[in-house]
């Protein structure tokens, strides 16, 4: 059986840690293409300069213009050629980590994540829209990003709303390579086919992912309401530093090489309703666990376990959470059948999948979790 496990060359967090991104620039040459809103520029800006002047390296402003579509890559990677930048560092948000590794292609690439809202900054792939916004396709690379540094301090003074949201994405990683590892289903990070002839990418998850990916959830459980409480007061504690760990590197590792299953499919297919569009993808994929739990019929108390969990963190545990305060069955059948289309994670799960009974499992965690919420509240 092939098996494969992929992971950034450095994984670095710590307080005040971008004083040390000159020393990474510095390990490729002089210069970096600097690919980030200009909002979160600001907000860093004494640190960049610091750490410009420390270590005497360039950085190359982008004007990134917010949005991870081939027109921008090739704008950026014009620019990068014309200054010969030694390397690019995405900085911010998921659309700029994005567009960074796009533009690095694999290669000499420094990710820097200002929030802890999702485990995108780790992974080896990218999301490619269109300038309108709309998608476009994914993109993968041959190798993860060469540094990925996180600030804790930047990360404890960006709204908790991200935090939360990343322990949403996170939530689901155990139970999806779970599911996988179930099924020998392959995961993402096996080469892609026809790399050489008479070899097949096909890989299935390794047990070290699989005993990541437990360990996020179980860092989840022990951490994740005093790092809410730590990021409401913009400090750093051990348990906030235990949460963006897991949210970024864990969940991240465990997503890749350990596999997705239900819950990101049915996230997808519930970005068909419009009521979604304004909660953000952990927030999704929360309820979308709850609704895979429902679907392999898990233990009443692994259940309530994560509906207490999202409950005692604010995550979405019903469709109302999720801006859905009404829906019929043919709604969410659609729902169902989008995220049942013949290339969704769904299929790894370790039993055959029918669009009626996933229609069936999110209409049934909706309730359980309406119910959960109200006797909470008595």
């Amino acid at each position: 059986m092939r098996k494969a496990f992929i992971s950034p060359t450095k994984y670095v967090q710590g307080e005040d840690e971008l004083f040390n991104l000159g020393y990474f620039v510095k390990t490729f040459g002089d210069s970096a293409l600097l690919i980030a809103h200009p909002e979160d520029v600001k907000r860093i800006k004494d640190k960049l300069e610091w750490t410009k002047n420390k270590f005497n390296i360039t950085l190359i402003e982008s004007g990134f213009q917010g949005e991870c579509s081939r027109e921008e890559v090739k704008r950026l990677q014009e620019l990068a050629g014309q200054h010969s930048c030694s390397c690019t560092i995405g900085l911010g948000g998921g659309k700029a980590i994005d567009t960074a590794k796009c533009v690095a292609e694999g290669e000499a690439l420094i990710i820097v994540p200002t929030i802890a809202a999702t485990d995108a900054p780790t992974s080896h792939s990218a999301v490619l829209y269109t300038p309108e916004g709309e998608f476009d396709d994914y993109a993968y690379f041959k190798q993860s990003p060469s540094v990925v540094m996180i600030d804790t301090t930047v990360i404890a003074n960006a709204p908790t709303r991200f935090l939360v949201s990343g322990m949403g994405d996170a939530l689901s990683t155990y139970f999806e390579a779970r599911a996988t590892s179930r099924s020998y289903s392959n995961v993402n990070a096996g080469l892609p086919c026809g790399v050489r002839e008479g070899v097949c990418g096909d890989a299935k998850g390794t047990n070290t992912a699989l005993v990541l990916a437990k360990f996020c959830y179980e860092t989840l459980l022990r951490d994740g309401v005093n790092a809410k409480i730590s990021s409401d007061c913009n400090t750093v504690t051990p348990a906030l530093e235990n949460i963006i760990e897991a949210n970024i590197l864990l969940s991240g590792l465990g997503f890749e090489s350990g596999g997705l299953a239900a819950a990101h499919a049915i996230h997808n297919g519930l970005t068909s309703l419009a009521g979604t569009h304004h909660y953000y993808h952990g927030e999704k994929v929360a309820f979308s666990t709850i609704a895979q739990l429902v679907l392999e019929n898990a233990d009443p108390d692994e259940l309530n376990e994560v509906l207490a969990f999202c409950v005692a963190v604010g995550l979405p545990v019903c469709l109302a959470d999720i801006g859905v305060d009404s829906v019929s069955y043919e709604e969410v059948l659609t729902v169902a059948q989008k995220a049942c289309i013949p290339e969704e994670s769904i299929h790894s799960m370790p039993f055959p999948i029918t669009a009626e009974a996933v229609a069936a499992a999110i209409m049934v965690a909706d309730q359980i979790g309406n119910k959960y919420k109200m006797n909470k509240d008595e």
